[in-house]
C-alpha cells in the first residue's frame, strides 16, 4: 500500500499562529482561514490547481500589518510541502507552467532539488491588491521556497492589472507543483538525481 504524502504543521510564534495540513495526492479541497481575503483566494487557487487537499488556519498581528501573517503561512506551507515529500522517491521532481490570466501572463519552473532558491522576476503596476501589500507576494514565495527545499523561478511575461498577475503567479506555480509532485511511473521505487539523494 502506498504511504500517504501528507502532512501537518503547526508553527507558534509571538507575531503568528499558523496551523496547515496537506495532502499531495487529494482533489484540491481547501480551506484557508489566514485573515487576508486576498491570500485566502490565493492559497484556494494554489491547491485547487495542484490537486492538493490543503487547510490553512492562520491568526496573526494583523493589527500591525500583512507582512508577518503571509511570511510564515509561506514558512509552514513550505515545510509542510518537504514532510509530505518524504525522501522524494519516485516523483518527476521538476515542473513548469506558463499560465495565462487575461491580459496577464505568468511562468512558473520549479525543481524539488533540496537547493532552495527565488528568482522573482514580476513587477507590480500598483503597490496593492484590495488591502494586501503586492510586495508581499515576494516574501511568500520566498518563504515557502526555502522552507520547501525547492527552487522556483516567477517570471511575469505580461499584465497590468495586480489581481490577475498574482492569481497567474499562483496557479502557475500550482500547476508546476502538480507536476514535479506526481509519480513518475518509468521510475516509480528511485529518488530522480545522480546522488540517490534530493537535499542540499
Amino acid at each position: 500500500m502506498t504511504t500517504p504524502r501528507t502532512a501537518s504543521i503547526t508553527r507558534t510564534t509571538a507575531e503568528t499562529e499558523i496551523r496547515v495540513t496537506l495532502s499531495l495526492d487529494g482533489t484540491g479541497q481547501v480551506r484557508a482561514a489566514t485573515g487576508i481575503g486576498f491570500l485566502d483566494h490565493m492559497l484556494t487557487a494554489l491547491g485547487r490547481h495542484a490537486l492538493f487537499d490543503l487547510s490553512v488556519e492562520a491568526k496573526g498581528d494583523l493589527h500591525i500589518d500583512f507582512h508577518h501573517t503571509t511570511e510564515d503561512v509561506g514558512i509552514v506551507l513550505g515545510q509542510a510541502l518537504k514532510r509530505a515529500l518524504g525522501d522524494k522517491r519516485g516523483i518527476r521532481r521538476y515542473g513548469q507552467s506558463l499560465l495565462p490570466m487575461d491580459e496577464a501572463l505568468a511562468e512558473a519552473a520549479i525543481d524539488i532539488s533540496g537547493r532552495p532558491f527565488l528568482a522573482w522576476s514580476v513587477p507590480f503596476a500598483r503597490d496593492k491588491v484590495g488591502e494586501m501589500d503586492t510586495e508581499l507576494f515576494e516574501e511568500f514565495f520566498r518563504a515557502l521556497a526555502f522552507n520547501a527545499g525547492i527552487t522556483l523561478h516567477l517570471t511575469l511575461k505580461a499584465g497590468t492589472n495586480a489581481h490577475h498577475v498574482a492569481e497567474a503567479c499562483f496557479k502557475a506555480l500550482a500547476r508546476s507543483l502538480r507536476m514535479a509532485v506526481e509519480t513518475d511511473p518509468r521510475s516509480p521505487d528511485t529518488v530522480p538525481s545522480t546522488k540517490g539523494v534530493l537535499e542540499a
